[in-house]
């Protein structure tokens, strides 16, 4: 089936990355002010002003009136709950549309879509032949949100019960604002491949109930469990190794969180200490470190053919590099005998 709207959602996204990625590219660029380098500059220190957050907000608003553009940085659960919500919602819809239309997943091309043709008598429009290979990409895409869920769920879980954070901790508004786009459009370039068919399907189930009532929906509420979770193990190997890699940086993020959640713990006061363990070892932001891994790892069972995807993750690494370089400047400022051998995010790059 041909995704509706299918060549008009990826390119938005597309554009919509690049977009978020150019300014930060830009003001990294070594243009000296002679030669037109100024604008770069007065671009770099507004993105340093608009990505302030806790400690790094103090360093880089010196007046009282940019402190009128800042909220608390606990409200960093808001858009984590809506991260929560947007993407539980594009998961239930494309699993309820792979459950419906993409089993069994099996390479039988002549097969049709068993439950729904059997269940709604093959009246459904929905009901011919899917070729195996987009059969594949609708699950590869159910693969992948249901790691992102788990992604934001433990992020969600993270700034409730393991971050202390600083009661006069903020970040600029349009971090803020900023961060609310970004988790609406992180799960939709995800579920993006087979979002407007998903969306299809449900309008046109929508439309069977409003004209059949309860005995056109029957097809509902016969669960077949084989159908529901079978096809996500029937995945490829690149599934498995994106997964792996995505748990692994997971499980550094967790621990790097735990370790900068400790710092704070009972305490109220500004007081900053040097943390350590884990990945500290190496870098300043090893928790932006372990979040790059994890978007590769989600890149990698997407099956790398989105290119969508692709620029969520240039995104990413130019976002969280971006702030990481200035947390490791702040870190070399603050203390005096801060590990040098440090970087601020990669380890032998950054």
């Amino acid at each position: 089936m041909e995704a509706g709207g299918g060549p008009t959602l990826q390119p938005l996204l597309c554009l919509a990355w690049v977009a978020a990625i150019l300014p930060i590219a830009a003001a990294v660029l070594p243009i000296p002010a002679s030669a037109g380098g100024r604008l770069l500059q007065d671009l770099h220190q507004l993105l340093c002003t608009f990505s302030s957050r806790g400690k790094t907000v103090r360093a880089s608003s010196s007046s009282s009136s940019k402190a009128k553009f800042t909220v608390p940085q606990r409200f960093f659960l808001h858009f984590y709950v809506e991260a929560v919500v947007v993407t539980t919602s594009l998961l239930l819809a494309i699993w309820f549309y792979a459950y419906m239309e993409m089993t069994p997943l099996v390479p039988d091309s002549s097969s049709y879509s068993t439950i729904a043709s059997h269940n709604v008598g093959g009246s459904n429009s929905f009901s011919w032949p899917h070729p195996m290979e987009h059969k594949y990409r609708v699950w590869r895409t159910v693969f992948v949100l249901i790691l992102m869920e788990i992604q934001v769920m433990r992020r969600m879980y993270e700034t409730k019960h393991v971050f202390h954070y600083s009661p006069t901790a903020r970040m600029h508004v349009l971090l803020y604002s900023g961060a609310f786009i970004y988790y609406v459009a992180a799960p939709l370039t995800l579920a993006s491949p087979c979002l407007p068919e998903a969306i299809q399907y449900l309008r046109y189930q929508i439309a069977e109930f409003v004209v059949k009532g309860r005995a056109g929906m029957l097809n509902l509420v016969i669960v077949d469990p084989s159908h529901l979770v079978m096809p996500l193990l029937k995945l490829g190997w690149c599934q498995w190794i994106g997964a792996a890699i995505f748990i692994w940086g997971s499980l550094h993020q967790l621990r790097c969180h735990a370790i900068l959640g400790s710092l704070r713990e009972h305490k109220d006061s500004d007081e900053y200490v040097i943390p350590r363990g884990d990945w500290f070892s190496r870098v300043s932001c090893p928790h932006y470190l372990a979040e790059i891994v994890i978007y590769f790892g989600l890149l990698i069972a997407s099956g790398g053919s989105d290119i969508s995807v692709w620029f969520l993750l240039l995104f990413v690494i130019a976002n969280l590099s971006f702030s990481a370089v200035q947390t490791h400047k702040w870190y070399l400022q603050k203390f005096e005998d801060y590990p040098r051998s440090r970087f601020a995010i990669i380890p032998n790059v950054c």
